[in-house]
């Protein structure tokens, strides 16, 4: 009989103290942010930093680790097996209806950073990197937080942006000082990127509190890696024979990891560098070193290989065909990844000997969602750069192609831009609709078009 995890069962340290606040509570923030954070801890068995982590939307993650008083099993694997580790820096796992908790903890002085992985579409920026205040979520918090009035408060809140704008609201009416709101999503710049959709938000609702975060609130920029598949119930089971725990909510991950950070904290933050975290003073290159060669050969792995009838990261790398395609595309990339310390030839190397991993059952259906969003931050940059360079950029025009192939060819495209999307299927010519949905520049070049067309037409 197995004995459900919760801090009094399991032997662990006290609880630390809340003072980190995370917005997108899924398995990649509790195998990257939360362990960090743990394992930088000087002294295990008096935790300093807690993390209270808010869902995305629904409750379901929280529903199933408030029982477990937000203990998880981390599950590290690798060819040689599993090693499971108990994290214990989750103090609080709520769903993102629970307003008030949100508000309470912005306003206390002891909670120093505001963390984020809502997904590049979670900041809802219009191509011109700016708030879209068109779009049906950004207006409903813009008319909420506009009506609410002293002590009159907000009931339910659409956006990422929102509800850190109410947060921070809370807190500047507190008088206890200003913090670090940080992404960690693969988003290039995420830090402008975070900046532009609050501030965007801020300035829609209240001017005098757009002017306090400006002067107040920091927004660093991070880089981050760790390849974190979708939980299989399986695992579970697999847990609970490993340590004798019935952990509803484990997650498995590989054993690389990476945490690249440039910016302040002006209320503090953990000492994360004791955990292998590097803080830079220009990510810019760090970044695009992910976003273009792990995450671009991602999203082409995703589109390509599930046209040839793979599943997995794993199955697709091995095709020769999509291994090809992979390496065409970071030659592309590597012409423009040149800064010291990148280590570029390296870096591949080990992207392959991770990708190779039979045992992360990374799907490439997960992969492909909002290829809309994604494919515009991590193919067409390496395509641009390229055309500026003289060249064709044959390898990041195939990868744009893959993506059309499959959004053409496949009956449910899951993407927060299927609008978008959908009307560009029906438009006269698909595939030069389809490019503007990703880059209205390139649509309008006629030879990159028609080279995007051949190889859409090869592909379908």
């Amino acid at each position: 009989m197995t004995t459900p995890l919760n801090r009094a069962n399991a032997d662990v340290p006290r609880s630390a103290p809340a003072r980190l606040v995370h917005l997108g509570l899924g398995a990649f923030h509790r195998a990257h942010q939360i362990w960090y954070t743990q394992n930088a801890e000087t002294n295990p068995d008096q935790p300093e930093w807690g993390y209270v982590s808010f869902t995305g939307r629904g409750t379901g993650v929280a529903d199933a680790l408030a029982p477990q008083d937000g203990l998880y099993t981390l599950v590290t694997r690798s060819g040689d097996g599993d090693s499971p580790e108990l994290i214990t820096s989750l103090v609080e796992a709520q769903p993102a209806s629970n307003l008030v908790r949100l508000v309470e903890l912005m306003a206390d002085p002891q909670v120093a950073v505001v963390s984020m992985t809502v997904t590049e579409a979670g900041y809802h920026l219009n191509a011109a990197d700016e708030l879209d205040t068109g779009g049906a979520d950004v207006q409903q918090d813009i008319a909420a937080l506009t009506s609410a009035q002293g002590d009159t408060r907000v009931e339910e809140l659409a956006t990422a942006a929102g509800r850190i704008v109410y947060g921070l609201a809370a807190r500047r009416a507190a008088g206890v000082g200003g913090l670090a709101v940080m992404s960690c999503d693969n988003i290039a710049a995420n830090g402008d990127t975070t900046r532009a959709s609050i501030l965007g938000m801020a300035d829609q609702v209240d001017r005098d509190l757009a002017a306090w975060i400006r002067e107040n609130v920091t927004f660093p920029s991070t880089s981050i890696d760790r390849i974190t598949p979708a939980t299989e119930a399986a695992l579970i089971t697999e847990v609970e024979a490993q340590t004798g725990f019935h952990d509803a909510a484990p997650v498995v991950t590989e054993p690389f990891a990476s945490w690249i950070i440039e910016g302040d904290f002006p209320a503090g933050r953990p000492a994360w560098e004791n955990a292998g975290v590097q803080f830079v003073d220009d990510i810019e290159q760090f970044e695009r070193r992910k976003l273009w060669l792990l995450n671009g050969s991602h999203s082409l792995m995703a589109y390509f290989g599930q046209l040839r009838g793979h599943a997995t990261v794993a199955d697709a790398i091995t095709d020769p065909e999509c291994r090809a395609r992979v390496e065409s595309l970071w030659d592309e990339a590597a012409n423009h990844l040149t800064t010291a310390g990148l280590n570029v030839p390296d870096y591949r190397e080990q992207l392959i000997e991770r990708f190779e991993n039979p045992r992360i059952v990374h799907n490439l259906a997960q992969i492909a969602i909002d290829g809309g969003t994604k494919q515009r931050m991590r193919a067409v940059p390496i395509l641009k750069a390229e055309l500026d360079a003289g060249r064709d950029g044959g390898g990041a025009s195939f990868s744009i192609a893959a993506w059309i192939a499959f959004v053409l060819t496949t009956g449910e495209i899951r993407d927060t831009r299927i609008a978008e999307i959908t009307a560009a299927k029906e438009a006269a010519d698909p595939v030069a609709a389809l490019v503007a949905v990703l880059d209205e520049q390139l649509s309008t070049d006629t030879e990159v078009v028609e080279r995007i067309r051949a190889l859409v037409t090869e592909l379908s």
